[in-house]
């Protein structure tokens, strides 16, 4: 394992916890990670609500939903370190401190551009809060056969947050409890947030890495920097009308990327701690596997976002109809998940991957032909069985692809390596978000604000973007059985 790893199973508690009191924490790090999870899905639905009661612009409402993973994903490995260095106890509270906090100036913004700082704010006070809950379960769970059985249990989270997230949010939008309408995705934070505060105090053991490593903030700045350059330019350029500093920033992006990279073989060559460990791109199961995820969460996040503004702008659908529309592709991703990982992929191998980014792909492209054809007279249910197939789609995707990423990488950099691949799905979400931003709202802009239109155009996009995705999968090992001195193998 790498030193990031190391420093974690290195932390001891003392004396270790046991019984009732090992359950009670688990169970507040897994509330906290469920929060976190569900507050990246539960805002889409409620985006046409938020847009018409704060007047929020086009480029504002992407920013709400791109600005809260671009900050998690640059935020999330510093975050990490600062458990190792300070404690995880310590900055778990810090984290659901801020996040509660954030979660509540979210809740009563008053304009677009307090929202989407309240949201980036939001973005990074989860990402170091959710390092801890990993870091966590490590220390509370040393034996390896009992640590795997409450990864499920994380694993099952995050699903059931993915698909209660548009649920939930329609239904908060549309009880609109005490009045508060769409604010109320973000305030019903509050509550859960102090409450998950009080039992971390009392029930969260304290332990931090004995041989932490140091802080990168030189390739944190870069990064932002960087990712900065690129994205902003995306979403406010054509708001603009496509300025000559927009272009300017995009191309100032790419050697800001290549500093960057530079600083981090500087870092690993000095002291070992870089953001990045600069090995990993050895590897090119690891590079085409990072490529796969980022693209696959990029279209995924934009069509989502996509999907919501024209179901209930250019369709005429309520909140709920919309929040109620997406379950039959939650129900996809649940089974084809399931049968994916432990069926499928130990037969089938790579080619699950390649299916599923081709069955995704033909989803999307039928629902942009469905809207095409029907025009504004689609319903709930004509959208039915593609978005069953899109969701089984996902599923062939989603469960095996982090495998497919680690397979080839070494023990000694599993850390870093698991942080990166997370790091890149919320890059990718928030890169999907701001390109099929500028197809969506740049057809918005020609065509008198024709939702449907925008649409097609944008499922168009999404779904040529999975048919290349899917022909990287040829690229990735036939199988993702790692040899013995790997990180999958362990």
């Amino acid at each position: 394992m790498d030193a990031q790893t190391s420093a974690v199973a290195d932390a001891a508690v003392e004396p270790p916890l046991k019984g009732m009191a090992r359950r009670i924490a688990i169970l507040v790090v897994l509330l906290a990670f469920f929060m976190d999870i569900l507050d990246g899905t539960i805002v889409n639905v409620a985006i046409p609500s938020i847009q018409n009661g704060i007047g929020a612009d086009y480029a504002a409402i992407q920013w709400i939903v791109a600005g809260y993973a671009l900050t998690f994903a640059l935020f999330l490995i510093p975050g990490g370190r600062l458990g190792d260095i300070y404690g995880y106890k310590t900055m778990f509270l810090i984290g659901m401190a801020g996040f509660t906090v954030a979660s509540a100036v979210c809740g009563f913004s008053t304009t677009g551009h307090g929202l989407v700082a309240a949201r980036l704010f939001q973005g990074a006070t989860a990402a170091i809060m959710v390092p801890q809950i990993m870091s966590m379960i490590q220390i509370l769970y040393v034996d390896p056969k009992e640590r795997q059985h409450i990864s499920a249990y994380y694993g099952a989270i995050a699903g059931l947050a993915s698909v209660l997230g548009p649920i939930l949010g329609a239904l908060l939008v549309a009880s609109s409890l005490f009045g508060l309408g769409w604010r109320m995705i973000f305030l019903v934070n509050v509550p859960v947030g102090i409450f998950a505060l009080i039992a971390a105090w009392f029930a969260l053991p304290n332990a931090k890495s004995p041989h932490p490593l140091k802080l990168d903030l030189t390739g944190t700045v870069l990064a932002l920097l960087a990712m900065s350059l690129l994205t902003f330019p995306l979403i406010q350029g054509r708001e603009q009308g496509w300025p000559l500093w927009g272009f300017a920033m995009i191309t100032a992006s790419f050697p800001a990327f290549v500093l960057f990279a530079w600083s981090q073989r500087r870092r690993d060559r000095i002291d070992g701690s870089p953001l990045v460990v600069p090995d990993l791109f050895r590897y090119r199961s690891f590079v085409v596997g990072i490529l796969i995820a980022g693209s696959f969460f990029g279209v995924v996040g934009g069509f989502f976002l996509t999907q919501t503004l024209y179901m209930q702008l250019g369709l005429g659908f309520s909140v709920l109809e919309a929040g109620l529309t997406g379950i039959p592709f939650s129900l996809g991703v649940a089974v084809a998940a399931g049968a994916s990982g432990p069926l499928l992929v130990p037969r089938f191998g790579r080619l699950v991957l390649t299916v599923g980014c081709f069955v995704l792909a033909a989803a999307i492209a039928g629902l942009g032909l469905t809207a095409d054809w029907l025009g504004h007279d689609v319903t709930p249910i004509d959208m039915i069985p593609t978005l069953i197939i899109g969701g089984i789609g996902m599923g062939l995707i989603v469960s095996p692809v982090f495998n497919f990423v680690l397979v080839d990488v070494p023990v000694r950099h599993a850390g870093s390596a698991s942080g990166v691949v997370s790091a890149v799905g919320q890059v990718g979400t928030a890169m999907g978000i701001a390109l099929t931003g500028v197809v969506f709202f740049g057809r918005l802009a020609v065509t008198a604000q024709d939702f449907v239109s925008a649409f097609v155009w944008s499922t168009g996009f999404g779904a040529a973007a999975m048919v290349i995705v899917g022909f990287l999968t040829f690229f990735l090992p036939r199988y993702a059985r790692p040899r013995d001195d790997v990180f999958g193998a362990h």
